[in-house]
């Protein structure tokens, strides 16, 4: 299990695909904020209420000069769908299966459900400021008011 990465340190830059086949990392964004949240699954209740709320607010994050991008390791394939399915207006983007971001941020970890252990996504926001240094992290988010919370934190940037 790698060592998490923290406040104050750079955000990883590792190349993640787009549903339009192109790639995205976060030097892309360099010289503005951006908030990069990572949910475990497309289409699951949670991930959709999480990817419904930052789709709702994406104008407003457009507004105040801040990127945003939801990331999952959903195939790119699977991202067109979610999206389409629930009329989503922010960036998807899919994490590499192995040595991804959400690897290297530590993110990708072992859970339990039912007495079964698996690998999977811990639901996770960075908002990363203008130097590309990570500005705050929320940790095994709660879904309800989380996107409200972090617009307002990158309005505080």
């Amino acid at each position: 299990m790698s060592e998490r990465i923290g406040v104050g340190e750079a955000f990883p830059d590792i190349a993640m695909e787009t549903p339009d086949g192109g790639s995205v990392k976060a030097s892309d964004f360099a010289g503005k904020p951006l908030v990069v949240f990572f949910y475990p699954k497309d289409d699951t209740p949670g991930c959709t209420t999480e990817n419904k709320d930052f789709s709702s607010l994406y104008a407003d994050f457009q507004a105040a000069g801040v990127a945003v991008i939801g990331v999952s390791k959903d195939p790119p394939k699977k991202h067109v769908k979610f999206a389409e399915k629930h009329g989503l207006t922010a960036p998807l983007a899919s994490d590499a299966e192995t040595g991804g971001v959400s690897d290297a941020l530590g993110i990708w970890t072992e859970k339990s459900m039912y007495g079964k252990t698996y690998m999977g996504m811990e639901r996770t926001t960075y908002l990363i400021g203008a130097d590309g240094k990570i500005a705050q992290i929320w940790n095994k988010v709660k879904v309800k008011g989380h996107a409200d919370e972090v617009l307002a934190a990158a309005k505080a940037l």
